[in-house]
């Protein structure tokens, strides 16, 4: 249990937050009348008053809002906690959906300080039930139940379907096919051949999203600019390569050219990284395939089930 310590909004963005008494908090939105409001996963941004005071000793002379936090709450470590908590304050539901941030250009605190604590302290959510709160209200934590649905996002990896050359069919049918399996989609990506773009955005999910899996597709063929298995091996811990194999034994039962594929899996601390084959049908067959057992490995990752589980 924690309480509210001070509410942050600023009507524009790019001018620093100011406290607030109270505030409406709209479903699906954000917080009434701030800037930062809007239909994207990171609608409220939360931060402990115990972090701040704790900057605060260091010597930084700092008001409420400075980090750009629009609620502060003495008593819960935010960075702490998982994707997929609930905040409750009355009757206002808030979910979190994302630890920490990229510090694009540093702030006038970092330049002054040479440190920031947002980028790794704050927390964003989404209203998922709206309403009236207050300075001094007490806000509860419930974790995410064990049982909820695995999330997913897709990246989908094309020169030209990047600068809207050719129509990314791939993406959309692994998220037809990962929706209807249960699975929650949480972001879906269109990428240039990039490795360090494709980088930055699987250590983003994984790290901070913190998705269950994220499946790729495309780039993992012979040409120069087939860069996926390279930045997916970069930024793994360790490698899973037997769903890489079962998918590559499969797909050479169908076509000898899937020898040319070069696709790897791997995980990222709970996030198991998948690389798909570029084209729908191809994509099609692969899931398919592996969906059936993968949930399997997923809630071995989430720590909900055990090495031996029974086969379905």
């Amino acid at each position: 249990m924690g309480e509210i310590k001070g509410i942050c909004i600023s009507e524009r963005r790019g001018t620093q937050k100011h406290e607030i008494p109270e505030v409406n908090l709209v479903e699906g939105w954000g917080l009434e009348g701030d800037a930062h409001g809007g239909k994207w996963h990171r609608q409220v941004s939360l931060l402990s008053y115990d972090k701040i005071q704790e900057f605060r000793k260091r010597g930084a002379d700092i008001d409420f809002g400075a980090f750009g936090e629009n609620i502060i709450v003495e008593g819960i470590d935010f960075s702490s906690l998982p994707v997929g908590s609930r905040f409750l304050v009355g009757d206002v539901e808030l979910e979190l959906t994302q630890i920490g941030k990229e510090c694009h250009s540093h702030c006038q605190i970092y330049k002054i300080m040479g440190d920031c604590i947002m980028p790794r302290e704050g927390v964003f959510a989404e209203v998922t039930r709206g309403g009236l709160i207050r300075k001094g209200d007490q806000m509860e934590v419930q974790l995410p139940a064990p049982d909820r649905p695995f999330t997913a996002a897709v990246i989908t990896l094309s020169d030209k379907g990047s600068v809207g050359e050719r129509e990314d069919k791939s993406g959309p049918a692994i998220v037809d096919l990962i929706t209807k399996a249960g699975y929650q989609v949480k972001e879906t990506l269109l990428l240039a051949d990039d490795k360090s773009q494709l980088k930055k955005q699987l250590i983003r999910l994984a790290d901070q999203r913190q998705v269950d899996v994220i499946f790729t597709t495309g780039g993992t063929g012979f040409s120069q600019r087939d860069i996926t298995p390279e930045a997916t091996t970069e930024v793994c811990d360790r490698m899973a390569n037997g769903i890489a194999n079962a998918i590559l034994f499969y797909s050479l039962s169908i076509t000898p050219r899937a020898m040319l594929s070069r696709a790897v899996s791997g995980i990222r601390k709970k996030t198991l990284i998948i690389n798909l084959p570029g084209s729908p049908k191809a994509v099609k067959e692969a899931l398919e395939y592996i969906l059936p057992s993968l949930g399997h490995g997923l809630g071995i990752l989430r720590g909900t089930e055990g090495e031996c589980g029974k086969e379905s």
